[in-house]
């Protein structure tokens, strides 16, 4: 059994509840620099962001720095080889499905069937109505949308779906994906979306459980799947703590965890002891350098003992 471990990178979201103050000053150049030390060290994946706009109300919190998923992971996808691309989360209901197959498949064909699609309900009311997308109905637009995204990633030139939303068939998109099948992981931490995850999803992202939930998250998506029958694995996730690898020398906060190799990797380990496949993690940093040089650090002397549980 193995866990294995994915970043969100930095620079391209920029919210006031996990942005670093270098990051502020950041641009193409560090992701650049930043997902390529991820490439090198081992990791499963870099995930990006999705938000369109945020309005007045939520700015002071969320920062106003998102970058475009689709733009950002192929831009990384053409100076990396072999990590995977994740959309960690889309909105996927912001935009008509074909729309997104359109988007999403050019990338997995341009980065060789390197696209993980990860998908979520969305949160910021002002970003539906601005776009005329009913906020309410959210949940069921996502359910709907990624039938509709199975159908239009699927090995179909012509794909088709009848729904009560979206209907199409006649149409050709191509490029087709690389992959025969686009992974599709299913994020959020409620009720609606554990069981979006169990029924619909390949992979499930949660929101940030602390550890003492995940069991009981867990076993409610292997019970869901059991009882309609579904027979294919489901990539499990997780986000963990805050880490440091070694000792900071500097405040990182009293939720991360820090210390050498072998003490981060026994903690992380039991991730893996609940069920969890993938963990995400996040690295304490004051700037890119250091950043680069914990990703490093990590992929050297802790991921091993993760890949080898």
């Amino acid at each position: 059994m193995s866990l294995a471990y994915g970043i969100q990178l930095p620079v391209q979201s920029q919210s006031t509840l996990y942005a670093e103050p270098w990051e502020a000053a950041a641009g193409p150049v560090d992701l650049v620099e930043i997902a390529r030390a991820a490439d090198r060290a081992g990791f499963a994946y870099v995930a990006s962001c999705d938000h369109v706009a945020i309005p007045r109300r939520l700015a002071a919190a969320m920062g106003t720095v998102w970058y475009d998923p689709v733009a950002t992971l192929a831009f990384l996808a053409g100076v990396t080889e072999r990590v995977r691309l994740l959309s960690h989360v889309a909105v996927v209901g912001l935009r008509h499905p074909l729309l997104t197959a359109k988007q999403y498949a050019t990338l997995d064909h341009l980065s060789g069937g390197r696209l993980i699609l990860g998908v979520g309900a969305g949160h910021v009311r002002e970003e539906f109505e601005a776009l005329g997308v009913g906020f309410e109905r959210r949940g069921a637009v996502l359910d709907e949308s990624v039938d509709a995204l199975r159908a239009a990633l699927g090995p179909e030139e012509f794909p088709e779906h009848h729904g009560k939303l979206y209907d199409f068939e006649g149409l050709a998109q191509r490029p087709r994906p690389a992959q025969e099948r686009v992974p599709v992981w299913v994020g959020g931490s409620s009720p609606a979306a554990v069981r979006r995850a169990a029924l619909k999803g390949d992979g499930w992202l949660p929101q940030g459980d602390p550890r003492d939930r995940l069991p009981a998250q867990i076993a409610t998506l292997k019970r869901l799947r059991a009882e309609a029958g579904i027979e294919e694995p489901l990539t499990v996730g997780a986000i963990a703590e805050p880490l440091y690898v070694g000792e900071p020398g500097w405040e990182v906060g009293r939720r991360t965890l820090a210390g050498s190799p072998g003490e981060l990797a026994e903690s992380l380990r039991a991730y893996s002891a609940m069920g969890v496949d993938q963990i995400q993690v996040r690295f304490r940093s004051r700037s890119r350098t250091e950043l680069t040089d914990q990703i490093a650090a990590f992929g050297e002397q802790v991921g091993p003992q993760l890949l080898k549980i």
